[in-house]
């Protein structure tokens, strides 16, 4: 991956909806050159796939919160498992240092949030969790 195939890919991260024709302006290459890029960063998998941002009205309509998890080594694929069965769960990371995951939630109301957090806390194998209720995004750089 060189210099250009990182422009390519911040361009498609800011609209993952712009013409071929229009990237190959911006990058002053050839259109089929930027297609052969595609195909080729969608192949290797550094392109997984496109997706929408929602806007702060959509997400705004959201509560959002991240959970951190102190669990039991030996039962982290039961843990995961429960959590991906949660709907609210939206993600899940391993993590170094006091705490071994980091869930991010998502709901519609308190109330689900609140059923998910209390759900999340009597999984068999979480020891300890905290959680942190997103209040506003100052910064948003998901795609990396």
């Amino acid at each position: 991956m060189d210099r250009t195939d990182e422009e390519l890919i911040e361009l498609l991260v800011e609209n993952a909806r712009m013409p071929v024709a229009s990237l190959a302006k911006h990058l002053n290459l050839a259109r089929s050159t930027v297609q052969a890029r595609l195909d080729r960063l969608e192949h290797t998998g550094v392109i997984k796939g496109y997706t929408v941002r929602l806007g702060d009205k959509m997400r705004s309509e959201r509560l959002r919160a991240t959970v951190l998890l102190q669990i039991d080594p030996m039962k982290l694929a039961p843990v995961l498992a429960r959590l991906k069965a949660l709907p609210e769960v939206r993600a899940v990371h391993t993590a170094s240092g006091r705490f071994d995951l980091i869930a991010t939630l998502s709901a519609q109301t308190t109330e689900t949030l609140d059923t998910a957090l209390d759900a999340i806390g009597t999984v068999n194998g979480v020891r300890t969790s905290e959680s942190l209720i997103h209040l506003s995004t100052r910064i948003d750089r998901r795609a990396f």
